[in-house]
């Protein structure tokens, strides 16, 4: 049997949840319905969505069930397992009990299900388009900060190979990723060989040495003066030229791509110059505005990237999930157009 998380491991606001502050009123006002009329439905409930996706987020709402209905241990929960692929319409968790006793938990594990595939299947998407090259994940400036660990495990589900928060990393048991910001060049005057330098100068060795070089807009020369610099302490340098922007060493090369931005010629260029001159070793990270699609294209044009950083797009899409009463004491209650599907992939919840 495959191992789930511990519940305890999530810190949940346990009271606020039973109260059902995070719950659609409707909801209360049924639990109240039903507790005040002394009404004891046994019903199943059925969860599926309606995507192809990378199932996150199961462990999570299991807990919530268990730490924050009423009467647990009379519950009967089914279930699949984080990082399980799923069908449009395939059941993922079945709860079966009195509906009062959890009936103010959905609004709040179907978000949870929601936000956690969404994450998992975007990350897993990107890693796929890679090829087997890294993907870091760096989207979290794009949203909330509290979303941040829960993201952070379902990028780890989805497949990525680092984070670049504390509170992405907090699953992981390793430090977060990052390379020299635009702020700290800024904090040189614009001078991305001196921060560059300030940067070796105080950080710890083991962090790696990934400069961005697009500040002037002159990545080519930019990558080889660092290059020249630090030798063989720099490890890599990133790429994230504005896409309203055109770096000058395309200048003589336009005509016949789009030259906005971080494009297929701007990363030879970079490969070619830094190879020339001895530096193979020096890998090339890519960012800004990478998704699944535009890094399956790079990879089928064999452009020569060594990692993918991606942002925003992990937000870009939605999973949503629905659940419904199907059963009614063992026999068949549900809406007009839904019905109990059974699942010989979901798996018992000792509750």
């Amino acid at each position: 049997m495959e191992k789930r998380l511990d519940p305890d491991s999530f810190d949940f606001p346990v009271e606020k949840i039973k109260k059902g502050l995070y719950s659609d009123i409707y909801f209360l006002r049924t639990q109240a319905i039903l507790e005040q009329g002394g009404i004891n439905s046994h019903v199943t409930v059925q969860v599926f969505q309606r995507d192809y996706a990378m199932l996150c987020g199961i462990d999570e709402a299991i807990a919530l069930i268990k730490r924050c209905s009423y009467n647990p241990k009379e519950l009967k929960i089914r279930a699949l397992h984080d990082g399980d692929m799923i069908a449009p319409w395939e059941t993922i968790m079945t709860i079966e009990g009195n509906l009062a006793d959890f009936i103010h938990l959905e609004t709040v594990y179907l978000g949870t299900l929601a936000r956690r595939t969404k994450i998992a299947t975007n990350c897993h998407r990107a890693v796929e388009a890679a090829n087997g090259k890294p993907v870091l994940f760096f989207p979290s400036r794009f949203d909330e900060y509290t979303v941040q660990e829960g993201d952070g495990y379902a990028a780890k589900v989805g497949g990525m190979s680092n984070v670049s928060t504390p509170a992405n990393a907090m699953c992981w048991g390793i430090e977060a990723a990052g390379t020299i910001p635009h702020a700290l060049i800024a904090a040189f005057g614009g001078d991305t060989l001196a921060a560059t330098k300030a940067f070796d100068k105080y950080m710890d060795p083991e962090i790696s040495r990934i400069a961005l070089v697009d500040f002037n807009n002159d990545c080519v020369n930019t990558s080889l003066a660092l290059a020249r610099e630090l030798g063989d302490k720099l490890e890599g340098v990133r790429l994230d030229t504005s896409d309203k922007m055109v770096d000058v060493s395309l200048i003589g090369q336009m005509g016949h791509f789009k030259p906005t931005g971080v494009n297929e010629q701007l990363v030879r260029n970079v490969r070619e110059a830094l190879d020339r001159e001895g530096f193979g070793h020096v890998k090339i990270i890519v960012s800004g505005g990478f998704n699944p699609e535009r890094i399956h294209l790079f990879e089928q044009n064999g452009v020569p990237v060594d990692i993918y950083a991606v942002g925003s797009s992990i937000f870009a899409t939605n999973v949503d999930f629905t659940a419904d009463v199907v059963l009614l004491d063992g026999k068949s209650c549900a809406k007009a157009g839904r019905q109990y599907m059974d699942s010989d992939r979901l798996e018992k919840v000792e509750m």
